[in-house]
This record gives structure tokens, C-alpha cells and sequence, in this order.
């Protein structure tokens, strides 16, 4: 869902917004709610309780616009606009069942006002009772055709129901009516975004910049964008331009780090990582991904770190049991990094690379019958991963299956015939099962692949060049 300023007060109030202006309202507030604790009246002017309260929202002062409209609905409880002024201070408070009850009232109050259907069905739409809100945006259009925030938030829950293209004709609606209506421009882009229609979301969100240049949201949108066209500078250039306008924005310093990363410029991705967590000290996607960046600069005890920190704020975050778990293995601590493994499947079991560290864990703890089940898993979860199916066959040639390890070599060669490993360890087999000549054919074909395998070979089986066929081959 996109974030669109839904909640505006009436715009024919028009404040000073001079910053003396602001220092006196401020001190004024005060003095009110000050009169207002010790049991007075405060204001008793209608007038100037709304002018409060509309300073109030403007700066997100909202607790206490919501002392002022308490007030007010005291002195004009017959009054609609008051119970709508009330039920949209709660709805920017969260508290979205009062808001409903304060709505509810207004409306039995002005069954006629298509104001009030709006705003509860932005309600509504919040927390996703969308038929509702679809339905109350339906009955503004209704007494007031054409309205067009009653046109813009329907097409904006019709996005949420997936019905893209009822949105769409809506939002063009818009734009044919006014070219200029930066809002429709803006929810077009993210609706062909969610379409995955790349192109043409790019070209509507240049069209919102152009009209309205400051929102940062856009331009945070846009990068998002450029980055899935892969056109990663320009991407950052539009992150930049976010973070220029609203410095404190953690997603654009997030999506920054990540491009980033996915350069391979992992110094720089870690700053970027620090500093969304400079604003927002419990993301656990940016603790991940800095865990993962210092990971790769092999500074495991700092992954470590954030890996915990993840957890700590999130204990179903498998990604970080798995990521510390990588470091423990790093540092040879495999009782750690196997606990975590585990820790990690049982929160999610359908992920091979997860048992494939698990088996590796295993074997480098002697744990053999173990390590073979998990890389069984491995090759069940993922039936055409060649080196799976390698360490699988390898794993079994150790504990002396050789029937099955020659199957499972076989398998990685099929998937796979470049890769040199699978047909050395399918020749020591052979040549333990003394199938001689099938041993010959396969080391021949690992050596071509890498001819290093050759003294390794050699090492691991010292008696070879007694055996007529390998002391040929070797001697060549």
C-alpha cells in the first residue's frame, strides 16, 4: 500500500505558520491543557478550540489535539464535524475502534455529508475491512458525484483487492480530468508497480516528480523501481534525492545498502545499514543484512552481534539463526553453528541450504549418520543441486556405502558434467569397488576438468601405481 496523506483538516482554515507564530500557539496549548488539569474550562470559544485543534494536527501533535476535540464535542455535541474532527485525530492515534464509534455518531447525526464516508472508510480501509470502506467511498461518490478524494482512496483500497484495473480506470479518470493531480500520478505509478508493469510505473513516478518534487516517497518508490530494471546508479541517484529531502528516512538507507551489496561494495553497504539503524535501532531486515555485510568481510564476531540483536527483536527470524550459525562454522565453532542450524529448521524445514549447512555441521562433528540424513534432505528439497549431490555421495563413500555413493555421484555428473570433483570421487569409489577400468575412464575425465586432482589422487592412494591401469595413466 502507498503512503498517501489521507487526513487533511478543512483547507479554509489558513494558519500563520511563522515560527513565533507557532511558539505562541504552542504556549497557548499549554496554558489550556495546564487549565484543563486543574479543573477549569479552558477554552469555551468553539471557534478558537478548532483553530487549536487544526494547529494541533498540522504539527502530529496528536494527543493533544484529542484533549482540545474532547472538549469540543462537550460544547457541540450535535455537531457532526466535530464527532469527524474527533474520529480523524484518533484514526492518526491508531485507535481505530473509537475513531469507527466517533464516525458512527457523525453520521447518524448528517446521514448526508459524504466527508464522513470517506473518512471512515479510510478507516476501514486501515485495518483492512476494505468491502466496507469500498462501500462507504461508493456511498460518498453518491451523494456527491464525482468527488474526487472519495475517487482517489476507492481506487486505493481496489489496489489493495488486487483489482488493478478497476483502479486504474479510476485513477485515469483523474488524470484525464486534471493532468495535474499529482496525488493520481503518484497511486497510478505504485498500482503498475504492483502489476510488475515496471516501465510504465517508472514513467508515471517521473510524472508525480515532476509535479510535485519534494515527496520523498516517490522518490524512494522510483528507486525501487530503477533497481528491479537494474539500472542501479540511477537508483541510487533516486534514493539520494529521498534522503536529501527527508534525511531520517530508514527504507531509503536500507534499499541503498542493499544496492550496494548486491555491487559487491560491502564497506559501503554497512554504512548504510548503520545508519537506517541509527533511526530505527530494531529493524531486523537491516540488522540481517548488516550481519550478513560484516559476514563477508569476515568480521564474524561483529555479525554475530547483529545477528543476536535480529533475534532478540524477532525469535522467528530463522535468516539469523542460519547467518550466525555460518559465522560459528567460520570460526570452527560447530556445536554453536549446529544448534543454531537447528534452531533455524525447526522454524522453517522446506529450506535446503539451510540442511545443507546443518550436514556440514554434522560431518565436521563426526556426526556422520547424521550429516548423511540431512544431505538426503538436502537432495529431496533441491533434486538439482550437483554439488549436494556430490558432498551426498562423498559422505557415503566415507561411512563405505559404496552402492548408494556411486549412485549419488552419478546423479551430480549428471547434472553436471564440468564438474571435476564428482568424477574424482566416482574413481576412488570405482577403484575401491575394483572396477578398474570404469575407475580409469573417470579420473581421465577429472584430470582434463583439473589437473591438479592428479597429486591428490596419488596422496590418498599411494598403492596406485602398483595397480597397472592408474600407474599408466599417472605416468602419462
Amino acid at each position: 500500500m502507498s503512503i498517501y496523506d489521507h487526513d487533511n483538516f478543512d483547507d479554509d482554515f489558513q494558519a500563520d505558520s511563522s515560527p513565533r507564530r507557532d511558539r505562541d500557539r504552542s504556549e497557548e496549548i499549554e496554558r489550556y491543557k495546564e487549565l484543563l488539569r486543574k479543573g477549569g474550562n479552558g477554552l469555551k470559544s468553539i471557534e478558537a478550540l478548532e483553530e487549536i485543534i487544526n494547529f494541533c494536527f498540522e504539527k502530529e501533535k496528536y494527543d493533544e489535539a484529542l484533549v482540545f476535540a474532547n472538549q469540543l464535542v462537550q460544547f457541540a455535541p450535535y455537531s457532526s464535524d466535530t464527532w469527524m474532527r474527533k474520529g480523524m485525530i484518533l484514526n492518526n492515534l491508531y485507535q481505530y475502534d473509537e475513531a469507527l464509534e466517533c464516525y458512527n455518531h457523525a453520521i447518524s447525526l448528517n446521514p448526508n455529508d459524504s466527508d464522513l464516508f470517506i473518512n471512515r472508510g479510510i478507516t476501514l480501509d486501515n485495518i483492512n475491512r476494505n468491502e466496507e470502506a469500498l462501500s462507504d467511498f461508493e456511498k460518498a461518490l453518491v451523494l456527491n458525484p464525482g468527488d474526487e478524494e472519495a475517487l482517489i482512496n476507492k481506487a486505493v483500497t481496489l489496489e489493495k483487492l488486487e483489482q488493478f484495473s478497476e483502479a486504474i480506470d479510476i485513477l485515469k479518470f483523474l488524470i484525464k480530468e486534471n493532468h495535474e493531480n499529482a496525488d493520481a500520478w503518484f497511486e497510478l505509478a505504485f498500482c503498475y508497480d504492483l502489476m510488475d508493469k515496471v516501465e510504465e510505473s517508472l514513467d508515471c513516478y517521473n510524472k508525480h516528480i515532476d509535479l510535485d518534487p519534494y515527496n520523498y516517497n516517490a522518490w524512494y518508490n522510483r528507486g525501487i523501481v530503477l533497481n528491479r530494471l537494474g539500472d542501479h546508479e540511477t537508483a541510487l541517484q533516486s534514493y539520494d534525492m529521498a534522503l536529501a529531502i527527508k534525511e531520517d528516512f530508514p527504507p531509503a538507507w536500507y534499499n541503498k545498502g542493499n544496492v550496494f551489496a548486491s555491487q559487491n561494495k560491502i564497506d559501503l553497504a554497512v554504512e548504510c545499514y548503520k545508519r537506517t539503524l541509527q533511526y530505527d535501532p530494531k529493524d531486523v531486515p537491516a540488522l540481517h543484512n548488516l550481519g550478513n555485510a560484516y559476514e563477508e568481510l569476515a568480521n564474524f564476531q561483529e555479525a554475530i552481534k547483529c545477528f543476536t540483536l535480529a533475534i532478540k527483536y524477532d525469535s522467528q527470524h530463522y535468516e539469523s539463526f542460519f547467518g550466525r550459525g555460518s559465522c560459528y562454522d567460520s570460526m570452527d565453532q560447530h556445536k554453536k553453528a549446529l544448534a543454531d542450524y537447528n534452531r533455524a529448521l525447526e522454524l522453517c524445514r522446506e529450506y535446503p541450504e539451510l540442511w545443507y549447512a546443518k550436514a556440514d555441521a554434522e560431518f565436521n562433528l563426526g556426526k556422520y549418520k547424521e550429516c548423511l540424513l540431512s544431505y538426503k534432505m538436502v537432495v529431496q528439497l533441491d533434486p538439482n543441486n550437483f554439488e549436494a549431490w556430490y558432498d551426498y555421495g562423498d559422505s557415503l563413500f566415507f561411512m563405505g556405502y559404496l552402492k548408494e555413493a556411486l549412485k549419488a555421484l552419478n546423479k551430480s555428473i549428471d547434472l553436471n558434467g564440468k564438474f571435476p570433483d564428482s568424477f574424482y570421487s566416482r574413481a576412488k569409489v570405482l577403484f575401491v569397488m575394483e572396477k578398474n577400468l570404469d575407475a580409469v575412464e573417470s579420473l581421465k575425465t577429472a584430470l582434463k576438468l583439473n589437473p591438479d586432482l592428479k597429486s591428490k589422487f596419488d596422496i590418498e592412494f599411494k598403492g596406485v601405481k602398483s595397480v597397472k591401469e592408474f600407474s599408466t595413466l599417472l605416468q602419462s
